[in-house]
């Protein structure tokens, strides 16, 4: 787990190879067509978000998606209470994923977020960040379910960080058909020569130029 906080402390993000195996990507994204297991479908276009569509899970989750939540978040949890203190924030992230969504459900944060997302040629998510209330666990995970340069091109998954009193920082990060990257959903601690500041993230996907591309996206807060 140190090489993979140092990449997040370093770069921004991390990568997690083969997270998901090929057959379970299949399988995530043949999900699209069952409609019973969707809460929400959003079209990006009208929304002025990009051009795409993603859906929203449901209650229960699939097992798949329900076990990398979990256990993602009890990764990401000792990360997370770190960045707090150093950003001299609460430290307030239980070590399970079912505690901490106690706290979001008791605040009315009760609906699902993780989701897969679906780009055609044309299509594109414009940087953004996945806010939904008060309760915001600050690191979220994609995992790609499509193979690039087989199932689609273009569509690479993009970081952009603004630095204080500094130009912001772009990367383009590279991923194959089931790695993750886990990255900051608002701001991470960065350390400087006074101690640490924060500096804000925000992410997106570049336009797809052919196939398509679906996506899991796994936030660890849920909505209100």
């Amino acid at each position: 787990m140190s090489t993979f906080a140092e990449s997040l402390d370093e770069l921004g993000y991390a990568l997690v190879p083969g997270l998901v195996a090929p057959a379970d990507c299949t399988a995530l994204a043949a999900a699209w067509s069952e409609a019973a297991v969707w809460r929400k479908r959003v079209v990006m276009q009208q929304h002025g978000f990009g051009r795409g569509e993603y859906r929203y899970f449901a209650y229960p989750l699939p097992p798949l998606v329900a076990r990398l939540r979990r256990e993602l978040y009890g990764e990401l949890a000792p990360v997370a209470n770190r960045w707090a203190e150093e950003l001299r924030a609460p430290a307030e992230f239980p070590d399970s994923l079912e505690a901490y969504l106690s706290k979001c459900h008791a605040a009315g944060q009760t609906k699902p977020t993780p989701l897969v997302l679906r780009y055609e040629a044309g299509d594109y998510n414009c940087l953004h960040q996945d806010l939904y209330g008060a309760h915001v666990f600050p690191l979220q995970a994609t995992v790609l379910l499509s193979e690039p340069g087989r199932d689609f091109t273009g569509g690479e998954f993009l970081l952009v960080e603004q630095r204080p009193r500094a130009q912001s920082r772009g990367s383009a990060v590279p991923l194959a058909r089931g790695d993750a990257v886990v990255f900051p959903v608002r701001e991470r601690p960065r350390r400087g020569t006074r101690g640490f500041h924060r500096v804000k993230l925000r992410h997106g996907v570049s336009t797809v130029r052919s196939g398509l591309r679906y996506t899991l996206g796994l936030i660890f807060h849920d909505a209100g």
